[in-house]
């Protein structure tokens, strides 16, 4: 018993956990990053208000490396916890608000961000 609250303490560390959402909150991934050990290359934390069909409010999601066009089977659901024991590097996107993007080209490379373009607007509307 002792062995499992240490053990439970180690992987949600209070002082290294950053983002709003909870450790277990459910994000998007790509299944690559948990089937195959694919590394995480694209990251949306996205503005869910602006989507009438999605009650979540900032959901996240979670792309591999692999750059060939997904479909919802080739998208699974996890716990945020989960994907930051597979890559540390994401508690660095912990910050990263609400319809925001972050990508790299690497395992090793930093992350890089943007605004993401609002759904429904074409390129040509949209200003960052």
């Amino acid at each position: 018993m002792v062995l499992l609250a240490h053990s439970q303490f180690r992987r949600f560390p209070v002082e290294r956990w950053n983002f709003e959402d909870p450790p277990n909150v459910a994000v998007l991934s790509d299944k690559g990053i948990f089937r195959h050990g694919d590394w995480i290359a694209y990251v949306v934390h996205e503005n869910d208000d602006d989507d009438d069909d999605n009650d979540e409010r900032g959901s996240w999601q979670f792309y591999s490396s692999d750059t060939r066009d997904r479909n919802e089977s080739d998208m699974i659901l996890v716990g945020l916890q989960e994907v930051v024991d597979r890559d540390k590097s994401i508690l660095e996107l912990a910050d990263l608000p609400k319809g925001w993007h972050a990508w790299r080209s690497s395992r090793s490379s930093p992350w890089q961000r943007a605004k993401s373009r609002p759904l429904g607007l074409r390129d040509d509307e949209w200003r960052p």
